[in-house]
């Protein structure tokens, strides 16, 4: 942002300020000073402007800073246009389709200006404040004041010639898939479907918050404007600002948003500098479609915290003065006058808790008078144990292959519908879609995205078709995120762990086997076979532990790989990371070794094919005992021939091990007898001979 020293002092007395005192006590304060530039008669001051502080993007503001540093008051002009045409509402009207693209629009209306050059100190004032005089060309008297305008206050206005308008009407909308307009550059653009547009009755006018339109810009025939100061969302700017490859000084505001108090106060500052040089007659009233300005919240703020977090002592006055000529609401709390209850400003976003509050009397009061030995009441963070359990599963699923996805929260209807294993309530959705998320040649006619996602599976799919249709190979992915599951009152955020992947459902089921003894090496979890339309038959998995179901995994159907049009069959699964932080075992245990050597025993049985793998492995650990070291699945053989239809053979591995002498072979045989008795008994399980 380059500010004119000027400019400033139409707001602020700099008399007997240097440009470098102001430069370094304003980098001092957050706004670094880049470079200075002498102009004839003034100076170009260059300062770098952090995305969180719009309200600098402006001369006012930048005034405002210095008036708090210097102790010197600012004057802002009360712009009252004098009123002498009939009522706006009689000649024109605003019509707004897409609010949560363009919360609020307003629109004053002046007739019979008189287009020519602006006055030379306003030529010279934007000049100085492109940092290159040369470089810059007045264009006429109402746009150069519109751009004076939004330089000064930070809000971005636009003229139409309302002429030119057809219907003389404008209407905010959402742009149709194909349109084009040819803006004041004199490009066409192709604008896509969802972009925000200023339309009149037939066709867009105007990009929304970017650049106006040929066909409505002011020129020397126009006679009649209409001034537009609105409010547009921020993502939906950047949006269309990226895929258009065109952005402008509108732009650059509006994604960092904009005053919304200050959208009144532009729009009759603009009328009043048109009226003064361009003459006309200000129609009546305005035209102001949408919502007010919402009243901000008071943070409640401890004096007391300052000495805290900051190590010295400021007194009250001091901070009253910062906080007030700042620009906030300062009243003491009914309890006591050590607590205040502080209103931000409009322009002021970026300030919502106590902490910022204290950065702001920090800044202000100087960094520079907090001494550097001084001690500061510090406690090093501890790690939780939802931190240590992300960690370690993070630590497993890497070291398996997978890579970490992150992707958004909101999801399409479509896909918030696909799967929603934790619940069937209906999706909660936001007021304001996400942009430029969606694969639109995809998901044609998909609809807004603005469901908070039930399960990471849905995501974690579309990124697998991403990826596999740009050939990215293999996919194999995992995430630890929330999903947003509708409660009694308030939604229920449980943190999850997704997976896909393209490795078999027996490789997977062995990835997350180690996951969760990662967590407790000794962890008992219970896995049963789901029926669930969206697995492959026989091919899901619910996993519980003890009485309490923590997660899915499964290989998804045809017919979701056919929905999802993905390429190969995969495995998805998703787990409650909650669930696995209430058995964490933080610190490992030590196990003690046997000193003896092992004795394996291979059983081949024959089963029904319907007994899963996991009943039998629980009934040969059941009956094993103390000296059942491990249980190891080697194949699964099926010969309807020699053992029948409905049956097949499982051959397992068993290793026994005594931690206190060698095994005898006589043992090993007891042992081996018990199991097969066991699971002849339960199973109905046939041992194959030899």
């Amino acid at each position: 942002m380059i500010v004119s020293w000027k400019w400033l002092q139409r707001y602020i007395n700099l008399n007997q300020l240097s440009d470098a005192e102001v430069a370094e006590r304003l980098s001092l304060s957050g706004l670094n000073h880049e470079s200075t530039q002498a102009l004839a008669g003034d100076w170009a001051i260059d300062l770098e402007v952090t995305s969180n502080r719009p309200d600098c993007l402006a001369h006012v503001g930048v005034a405002r800073e210095i008036g708090v540093l210097f102790d010197r008051p600012l004057q802002v002009p009360d712009p009252q246009p004098p009123v002498s045409g009939p009522a706006i509402q009689s000649l024109t009207y605003v019509q707004v389709d897409c609010p949560e693209l363009c919360p609020r629009y307003t629109a004053r209306l002046i007739r019979g200006v008189k287009i020519g050059p602006s006055p030379a100190w306003l030529q010279e004032l934007l000049a100085n404040a492109t940092g290159d005089p040369t470089q810059f060309k007045s264009i006429n008297n109402v746009a150069d004041i519109t751009n004076f305008v939004m330089l000064e206050c930070g809000q971005p206005l636009h003229a139409f010639d309302f002429d030119q308008l057809r219907e003389q009407r404008i209407v905010v909308r959402a742009a149709n898939e194909g349109e084009v307009l040819e803006a004041i550059d004199h490009k066409t653009y192709s604008l896509q479907a969802g972009m925000c547009v200023i339309a009149d009755a037939q066709r867009p006018v105007a990009l929304a918050g970017i650049m106006g339109g040929a066909a409505t810009e002011i020129t020397e025939r126009t006679v009649n404007v209409l001034i537009e100061s609105a409010e547009f969302a921020p993502g939906s700017v950047r949006h269309t600002s990226r895929r258009l490859k065109l952005s402008s000084d509108s732009s650059y505001r509006f994604e960092r948003t904009v005053d919304p108090v200050g959208i009144d106060w532009a729009s009759r500052r603009c009328c009043q500098l048109i009226l003064e040089h361009c003459g006309g007659q200000l129609c009546s009233g305005v035209i102001d479609v949408g919502a007010s300005p919402i009243a901000r919240a008071p943070i409640r703020f401890r004096l007391d915290q300052i000495a805290r977090i900051l190590g010295i002592e400021i007194p009250p006055a001091t901070v009253r003065r910062i906080l007030e000529a700042l620009g906030l609401h300062i009243e003491s709390e009914p309890n006591g006058n050590q607590v205040w209850l502080a209103t931000p400003p409009a322009w002021r976003r970026d300030l919502s808790r106590e902490a910022d509050l204290v950065e702001e009397v920090a800044r202000i009061h100087g960094y520079d008078k907090i001494p550097e030995d001084h001690a500061v009441p510090m406690a090093v963070s501890q790690t939780t144990p939802l931190d240590i359990s992300s960690q370690r599963v993070r630590g497993v699923l890497t070291a398996a292959g997978l890579s970490e996805a992150l992707s958004p929260s909101l999801v399409p209807a479509v896909l918030s519908d696909l799967y929603s294993p934790w619940s069937n309530a209906a999706t909660l959705s936001t007021l304001q879609p996400m942009l430029g998320v969606l694969d639109t040649k995809f998901w044609n006619n998909a609809g807004p995205v603005d469901c908070v996602r039930r399960s990471l599976i849905p995501s974690l799919l579309e990124l697998r078709r991403i990826n596999e249709f740009r050939h990215n190979l293999p996919v194999e992915l995992f995430e630890i995120a929330k999903v947003y599951l509708p409660g009694e009152t308030f939604p229920v955020e449980p943190t999850m762990i997704g997976v896909c992947s393209g490795r078999s459902l027996l490789d997977m089921k062995s990835v997350m086997a180690e996951v969760f003894a990662t967590i407790q090496r000794s962890l008992k979890v219970r896995v049963e076979v789901v029926q669930d339309s969206f697995f492959s038959p026989g091919r899901g998995l619910r996993y519980w532990i003890g009485d309490r179901v923590f997660g899915l995994l499964g290989e998804i159907s045809r017919s979701t790989q056919k929905k999802m049009k993905l390429r190969q069959t995969c495995v998805v699964g998703e787990f409650f990371l909650e669930s696995l932080v209430q058995v964490l075992q933080v610190i490992p245990q030590s196990q003690r070794q046997s000193l003896y050597p092992a004795i394996e025993r291979d059983l081949n049985f024959i089963l029904d094919t319907k007994v899963r793998w996991s009943e039998l492995e629980a009934t040969v650990r059941a009956v094993g005992g103390v000296l059942l070291e491990n249980v190891a699945y080697r194949e699964t053989y099926v010969d309807a021939k020699r053992d029948g239809e409905g049956k097949k053979r499982v051959l397992l591995t068993m290793t026994l091990r005594s931690l206190d002498e060698t095994l005898t072979g006589k043992q090993a045989d007891d042992i081996c007898q018990k199991v097969i008795g066991a699971c002849t008994d339960k199973l109905a399980a046939k041992l194959v001979a030899g």
